[in-house]
């Protein structure tokens, strides 16, 4: 079986209607695990107090949100090397969620960085990255509302989205190619020197498997209703034709 066969409505709808409710079930518990477990029965930071449990929501949130759209990066290129719909309709259904992780990402920062560097924001190089990137998300969701006609669409949201990786891949790597930024290096890392003590790095696995589920069933979920508004219109139009 190719992998290629998913890129048919019919069997991606097949497919995803089983895949949802094992999607759903297991989002909603290693976010609950996760979540109580890293807010409730931790112990603070001597540092940083009790704002460090910030990083529950900070990192896996900015985590998807570059990863989003890296996954946009590689549907789009689907859809430009071998026009399957399924790709570019997963890359719109995508972008919304992959905004949403942004601004968490951004409002958490802001929270988490307030009384650790004493402003709400600084021209970090990480920072400047990620608010480039937010920007290029409202870019990529305002072109496909601006444009009628829905391949022209998907061909000019996909030449975005190749633009926005450049700032997704320096959101990223930003920490190790500018040691002087404000920002602190990887949190999870497979240098163990660089990785959060444990007893905050075992919930907060948790949590970006959390996260990391949460953004496929959404995905899913709009990928879905994406299909079924573009049957819809198809239908309506060749009623008018007709």
């Amino acid at each position: 079986m190719s992998i290629w066969e998913y890129a048919n409505p019919k069997r991606f709808m097949q497919t995803s209607a089983r895949a949802l409710p094992w999607a759903v079930g297991l989002t909603v518990a290693c976010l609950t695990v996760g979540l109580v477990w890293g807010f409730f029965f931790t112990p603070e930071d001597f540092k940083q107090g009790s704002t460090v449990k910030i990083i529950y929501i900070h990192v896996p949130a900015a985590m998807m949100a570059i990863n989003a759209w890296i996954m946009m990066l590689v549907t789009s290129l689907i859809w430009i090397v071998r026009r399957h719909h399924v790709s570019v309709l997963a890359a719109k259904a995508a972008a919304p969620v992959g905004l949403t992780f942004t601004i968490i990402a951004l409002v958490t920062g802001a929270l988490w960085g307030q009384p650790m560097w004493g402003t709400w924001w600084a021209w970090d190089p990480r920072l400047t990255a990620f608010l480039i990137l937010t920007l290029f998300y409202f870019g990529y969701l305002a072109l496909w509302s601006a444009i009628e006609d829905p391949d022209t669409a998907a061909d000019l949201t996909s030449i975005l989205c190749l633009v926005g990786s450049v700032f997704a891949l320096l959101s990223r790597y930003a920490v190790n190619l500018w040691s002087q930024g404000l920002h602190q290096g990887a949190s999870l890392s497979l240098d163990k020197e660089e990785n959060v003590s444990d007893v905050y790095w075992q919930p907060l696995v948790i949590c970006i498997v959390g996260f990391v589920l949460l953004f496929v069933t959404m995905v899913l979920l709009r990928t879905r209703t994406e299909i079924r508004a573009r049957r819809l219109k198809a239908l309506l139009a060749r009623e008018r034709v007709a």
